[in-house]
């Protein structure tokens, strides 16, 4: 594990990112990924416009500079489906506005184990009718999302195929959570390389998330991976070499591809789960892709 991963991994730990998701525990994990987005979040470039969607705490963030208003991201933000807020998606939703030129819309969906499946999705789905009655098209927005975010996207996406509404223009996913069965061979094989999560870790937010452990997690409402794929917009999925949910990408990759879509892998080396979010060098080259990435499909 190199430096930089090491220190990543002390981090995570001292900010309580284990397997336990008590009332207390939670806390301070929230708590931290907080105080890490003041750390990590660009402080010039966008501005930042808070509002309420329905009872939905929600963000547009806005580059300062020159842009096109037509297009939009619907950013979904991570934290294994019982972390985030606002301010933790700040750190993606800037750099995305930053790297693309669009606006980003985020927004704060409840969390598990308060408010379990379905909590999440529905919040998704108002926020996107709110964006379609805000005068956007589906054409015109991209969704976006990292970890659990991932996860979230796909649901969206899969949702509106099944009530026959069409779907956004783009997805962009950054190490996306697609199976909660917890059975690649990922899990293992990467166990020792990844400084963020650990199988015990997953079992215990999918579990906080859906309520119970006693539930087949291959059910496509919690594993889009075992979904039919076909028909999903446009994908870029990005994940690193060292990470456990490494074949999550791998294998959502290659049944899109079969079902015909189009969609982007890109295995960045050395890279962690959602490794996007510091001021790295391999950070801002994965920025770069998924700006370049927009742009061709827009």
């Amino acid at each position: 594990m190199d430096p930089i991963m090491k220190a990543v991994k002390a981090v995570h730990t001292v900010a309580g990112g284990g397997a336990s998701v008590t009332p207390e525990d939670l806390e301070k994990q929230r708590s931290a990924q907080d105080l890490f987005a003041k750390l990590a979040t660009p402080g010039v470039g966008v501005t930042a416009e808070e509002l309420m969607v329905d009872n939905i705490p929600a963000e547009w963030l806005r580059p300062d500079f020159c842009h096109e208003k037509k297009h939009v991201i619907m950013y979904c933000h991570g934290g294994g489906y019982t972390c985030g807020s606002l301010k933790y998606a700040r750190i993606l939703a800037s750099k995305l506005s930053l790297h693309t030129g669009l606006e980003v819309f985020s927004f704060e969906y409840r969390l598990a184990p308060e408010n379990p499946f379905p909590a999440a999705i529905e919040d998704a789905l108002t926020v996107w009718d709110y964006l379609m009655k805000k005068g956007y098209g589906a054409r015109d927005v991209l969704v976006a999302g990292d970890s659990a975010g991932g996860n979230l996207a796909l649901e969206l996406c899969l949702q509106l195929k099944k009530e026959g509404r069409f779907r956004p223009r783009g997805l962009i996913l950054m190490s996306p959570w697609t199976d909660m069965t917890v059975t690649s061979k990922t899990y293992e094989s990467c166990l020792d390389k990844d400084p963020m999560l650990t199988p015990d870790y997953v079992r215990a937010v999918r579990g906080a998330y859906v309520g119970t452990e006693e539930v087949d997690f291959s059910k496509t409402e919690y594993s889009p991976l075992y979904a039919d794929l076909e028909g999903l917009p446009p994908t870029l999925i990005q994940v690193g070499t060292h990470e456990i949910l490494l074949d999550d990408s791998r294998q959502l990759a290659r049944k899109m591809q079969k079902t015909g879509g189009f969609v982007k892998l890109e295995v960045y080396d050395d890279g962690w789960h959602v490794f996007q979010q510091l001021p790295i060098r391999r950070a801002y080259r994965a920025m770069e892709a998924i700006g370049k990435f927009t742009q061709s499909i827009l």
